[in-house]
């Protein structure tokens, strides 16, 4: 592995990072905040050390199996490094582990935080926040691949690395038109979503910074109170339409957009979703409104609704306090923290092609077991699986859940409740945000251990790059 091809395009990755802190400064600036040094000191190391990594080694063609994976975990890692160097800067609640923390659960898009006062931040810093989400929801290998110049077997191998492997049957297009989908639907459902949300009331920093977060379905806010702090009726049905989009594989959005809007509405996947979440927003209401939460049904609605998809879609926007609700609405909310959206999207967790797959496998096994010698293939939506596609969405599914329930007695042990740490474990690793106890919605992570955040922050980057592709990079060394 040569070890000087990953530094170069790392390097790349640094300084596309350099360019949006630039952007952040340049908020502060028009702002006039107190957040201008700390980003532009930020934007200045990150671009310089970029700079000397890209420009000191030469550009390789031919990229290796050890060498892709190389570039897709150290350009994440790197990323998160640099990330925090403003959060660094400005001091306050940001400590070391806590700087780290919220730099990886901004590009992870997890929306996770250690804050407890949001609203005393720069607009600037504020600003930068939201921006690692929209970056780590793009990709930055993403972005990668889209700039570079034509080196067709480095995009390919790039491409492969950092799409997941369940989403790239619906994409029917090359690497480079790939990437330049993804690009085009996460830009313009930002810039449609800003408008929309300027239209309904929100204040045009407010609307940019909840943009980048709801596309990337990461969930930062600026305000302490999450979306309720608006009590605006349009924006929460506007963020929740958009958390639903944003939760699709966006290949077939981009057809759907286009004209071609049948894969979409045929896809198994996006129906399963779509299945799955309408029943658990009628249960959950229904619940709520039975339980006596709320007086009446719209108000059990409107709050029940907004946070199934918030905490289905993996965005982790919050309206209400899920920590008060009852045992069979937080179980659901569980249920959901762990399946999330589609492959294909900007969402993390186990995704709702996989739980199909297993419900659909279950089934066969079902009916195998009542005809032995019967032929009983797994089928979703017309097209019949192979066993190794099967036995690998499995393998997936038995491994997720070994890290969140490894995760949730890693953090029993530093003295969590068992509540807050299982949920803390499986939003994290499902990239979800809020969890239950002391990680509730309108809670936060401050108190937890450090020992505690540093596994937490591995399970995001678990989650996000689908286990496999961080595990591989970290045994480089046992490949052969």
């Amino acid at each position: 592995m040569r070890f000087p091809v990953i530094v170069r395009y790392t390097g790349f990755v640094l300084l596309l990072n350099a360019a949006f802190m630039l952007l952040s400064a340049t908020i502060s600036l028009l702002l006039g905040d107190e957040g201008l040094q700390v980003l532009l000191t930020s934007a200045i190391i990150t671009a310089i050390v970029g700079g000397i990594s890209f420009s000191l080694v030469k550009p390789a063609e031919d990229l290796t199996a050890k060498e892709g994976i190389g570039i897709l975990a150290f350009s994440w890692i790197m990323s998160c490094t640099f990330g925090m160097l403003p959060y660094l800067f400005w001091g306050g609640e940001f400590t070391f582990i806590n700087a780290w923390f919220e730099s990886v659960s901004g590009y992870t898009t997890t929306g996770a935080t250690v804050l407890s006062y949001i609203e005393q931040l720069p607009e600037g810093l504020l600003f930068w926040r939201s921006a690692t989400h929209w970056i780590g929801g793009l990709g930055v290998v993403v972005m990668l691949v889209l700039v570079l110049p034509t080196m067709h077997n480095l995009k390919i191998r790039l491409a492969k690395m950092e799409i997941s492997t369940l989403s790239k049957g619906n994409f029917k297009f090359r690497v480079q038109q790939t990437a330049r989908v993804i690009c085009v639907m996460f830009i313009g459902l930002t810039i449609l979503l800003c408008g929309l949300l300027m239209l309904a009331g929100m204040g045009w920093f407010d609307a940019v910074n909840h943009a980048f977060s709801t596309v990337a379905t990461g969930g930062f806010s600026t305000r302490d109170a999450s979306v309720l702090a608006f009590h605006n009726g349009w924006i929460e049905l506007i963020l929740a339409v958009f958390m639903i989009i944003s939760g699709m594989h966006f290949g077939l959005l981009f057809m759907a957009f286009t004209g071609n809007g049948r894969p979409l509405w045929k896809s198994p996947s996006v129906r399963f979703y779509l299945t799955t979440m309408i029943g658990g927003v009628v249960l959950i209401s229904l619940n709520l409104y039975f339980s006596g939460i709320y007086d009446n049904i719209f108000d059990a609605f409107r709050y029940g609704a907004f946070q199934v998809l918030s905490v289905g879609t993996t965005t982790g926007f919050a309206t209400a306090d899920t920590t008060l609700w009852p045992a069979f609405s937080t179980l659901l909310l569980c249920y959901f923290m762990l399946q999330c959206a589609c492959a294909g999207s900007t969402s993390g967790g186990i995704k709702a092609d996989r739980m199909q797959i297993l419900f659909w496998s279950i089934r066969g096994y079902l009916r195998k077991q009542q005809h032995p010698n019967a032929v009983v293939p797994t089928r979703v939506g017309g097209s019949t699986l192979d066993n190794d596609t099967v036995y690998g969405v499995l393998q997936f599914i038995i491994t997720y859940i070994l890290v969140v329930f490894l995760g949730a007695i890693a953090l029993s042990l530093l003295g969590v409740d068992m509540s807050t740490g299982f949920s803390a474990s499986a939003a994290c690793m499902g990239n979800v945000g809020p969890g239950f106890g002391v990680a509730g919605s309108f809670g936060n992570y401050g108190s937890i251990h450090t020992l505690g955040k540093l596994v937490l922050t591995f399970e995001m980057l678990l989650g996000r790059l689908e286990i496999y592709a961080l595990l591989l990079f970290l045994f480089v060394k046992r490949w052969r």
